[in-house]
């Protein structure tokens, strides 16, 4: 996110979401908004108990609210057809306020900390000192507007996945990339050769420059698609939706190399049964079924 620019005028874009999607719904408003930022959730405590929340609300800071109606309807309809229910979006009744210039990159930090994956996985913002444990893998983000940042539960999942079941010395291969984490990641577990793909453009140089900045500067990002991929790995990584999913489980098994695991997240748990009929379809064995809140993660071999 951007510190504001003192001739700027923004406006703040607060709707009503379900907010076990509010990783993908935030993603939406950086794609259909000029967007400088979301918070996704503020608390208030008292004695230290939380006395309120806005958890279920999403916040948009966006320059232009011309047309957020039929914006938020469109993307609405594209993200229905791609497998969500009307349940799963929530109501996104909105409303639009003009705010004054603030800081709002120095507001929106304010938000995040540092997060614990496992005893071992800790992922700090850039802009926190901290001391690592001893043994402790530590992944540096600058989250900006991409997602993957190690927060939300499917990227947890993932990264657990691969601390557990990783081969020692592995090359792997990150399907649906985003920030990069996941690859980052494979990278500090020992990984020898690490691949990440996305088939969205922008997140490329994040990536990118996310992996430089904790010292990973040898993994391979590129714009592809798992169908495109001749190599193939001992672990694959992909977070993604279910629908999608579905259409390439095919094409991950494809990339795996005999005995190689396949790390399967972004699944609804009531939409596990879409994977589970894939993984059926190609012959993939389950070794693990994963759990987080809402969410489920398979790890499969062939």
């Amino acid at each position: 996110m951007n510190a504001l620019n003192n001739q700027e005028q923004y406006y703040e874009l607060r709707f009503v979401i379900n907010p076990e999607m509010e990783e993908e719904i935030s993603n939406m408003c950086f794609e259909i908004f000029d967007c400088d930022g979301v918070i996704l959730e503020e608390e208030a405590f008292k004695d230290l108990e939380m006395i309120s929340t806005t958890k279920g609300t999403l916040k948009a800071f966006i320059k232009d609210p011309e047309n957020i109606a039929e914006r938020l309807k469109s993307a609405r309809e594209m993200m229905i057809a791609r497998g969500f229910s009307e349940e799963d979006l929530g109501s996104w009744e909105f409303t639009v306020t003009k705010i004054e210039n603030e800081d709002w990159s120095k507001k929106w930090k304010e938000k995040w900390d540092v997060t614990h994956v496992t005893d071992k996985i800790t992922v700090v913002p850039t802009w926190i000192e901290y001391q690592p444990k001893d043994h402790e893998v530590i992944i540096k983000l600058d989250p900006g507007c991409a997602f993957g940042t190690g927060t939300h539960q499917t990227t947890q999942l993932c990264m657990k996945a691969l601390e557990k079941y990783m081969p020692e010395k592995a090359e792997v291969a990150d399907i649906g990339m985003g920030s990069g984490i996941l690859a980052i990641l494979a990278k500090k577990l020992g990984a020898t050769k690490v691949y990440g793909c996305d088939n969205d453009e922008t997140v490329i140089q994040t990536a990118i420059d996310n992996a430089k900045l904790n010292d990973c500067p040898d993994i391979t990002f590129e714009l592809n698609t798992a169908d495109k991929i001749k190599d193939k790995f001992d672990f694959v990584c992909a977070n993604i939706l279910h629908n999608v999913l579905f259409e390439i489980m095919g094409d991950l098994k494809n990339i795996m190399k005999d005995n190689a695991y396949l790390s399967l997240s972004g699944i609804l748990d009531e939409k596990k049964s879409v994977v589970l009929e894939a993984i059926e379809r190609e012959n993939l064995k389950i070794v693990e079924e994963i759990h987080q809140d809402q969410w489920t993660s398979f790890v499969v071999t062939k």
